[in-house]
């Protein structure tokens, strides 16, 4: 990742203890001495219906496989043991909540997510991340970066009104291509800022980036007009209840404007710039997961789109 400017993770049946007797009941005159059986108890009706089999200790079926054949044993479904991977992978992502991507991050958190972050690297399911193509393809979203060239984009007092939705990476392994983004939403409208680069393979874990071109995206514009309270402009708050009539009555004035430039093409601008290179190198990846270190030393922790690790 770069900054605006490289942007160029289960009841047994109880034992059967009575028998019937084996002797024939006494007679009294006139009353036949046959057998009539013996009173059927409510409890013959719960007996199960099937082959009474008596259990001993060396039983090769044992109880478990008694209880089978009576069917009353209740199966209990459990659930898979989580993984150490998975828990410190929640964990890393557990600890970014608050940060703002990384910049608003304490050093103490700093200090967590770097030992996380280790822990994890000592794990990686895949060493070699480069012949793990099919892995790495597809759009990557950062959750945290130690980046500090994108802290100035991020920070809310740059662009009042404006705010960083979405920083993303989408890497083509077919075509050997990488499309760094930036999404920003504003009161009218939202538009993004993106560098197209190659990269080849230079190591098991690396990989060079040459930024070919930057492109400013058309805006979309979004279903209406929002003013907030405040905004913050130069470490100062600036309140715009008073300004609020006045922005409204321009909506329609600005949506206009706004639609006339959304159905013009994206603005390409080609990069010629034969420095303009950097490289990655992929210390971490699964199938939701990745982390990468950047040439300046910075880390980037980013999760593919549609993970879980997204909604927590």
């Amino acid at each position: 990742m770069a900054s605006l400017s490289h942007l160029n993770k289960l009841l047994c049946m109880p034992p059967l203890n009575s028998s019937p007797s084996t002797s024939p009941p006494r007679s009294s005159v006139g009353v036949s001495t046959k057998s009539v059986g013996r009173p059927r108890m409510v409890a013959d009706f719960a007996r199960p219906v099937g082959r009474v089999r008596a259990v001993t200790s060396d039983d090769e079926w044992g109880p478990e496989k008694e209880e089978e054949a009576y069917g009353g044993g209740v199966a209990v479904e459990e659930k898979p043991t989580e993984t150490e991977t998975e828990k410190l992978k929640k964990a890393l992502v557990d600890s970014f909540y608050g940060t703002d991507l990384g910049l608003k991050a304490t050093s103490e958190t700093r200090a967590e997510i770097v030992e996380l972050i280790t822990q994890l690297e000592a794990k990686n399911p895949n060493p070699a991340p480069t012949d793990a193509l099919t892995l790495l393809n597809g759009k990557w979203i950062l959750a945290y970066t130690s980046f500090a060239g994108l802290f100035p984009l991020l920070s809310s007092g740059t662009l009042p009104l404006v705010k960083v939705e979405e920083i993303s990476q989408t890497i083509d392994t077919l075509n050997f291509t990488v499309q760094n983004s930036v999404q920003f939403a504003g009161p009218l409208a939202t538009t993004s800022i993106s560098t197209n680069a190659k990269f080849d393979v230079r190591s098991p874990k690396r990989v060079q980036i040459k930024f070919e071109e930057g492109i400013i995206g058309t805006p979309q514009l979004t279903d209406s007009l929002e003013i907030p309270e405040n905004v913050e402009l130069l470490g100062q708050k600036i309140d715009l209840t008073p300004f609020k009539g006045i922005l409204t009555s321009v909506q329609d004035t600005a949506s206009s404007v706004v639609k006339t430039i959304s159905s013009r093409p994206p603005l390409k601008i080609p990069i010629s710039n034969s420095n303009a290179q950097s490289w990655l190198l992929t210390t971490y990846l699964d199938e939701e997961l990745r982390i990468s270190r950047g040439d300046g030393g910075s880390v980037f922790v980013l999760i593919k789109e549609g993970s879980s690790l997204l909604t927590r």
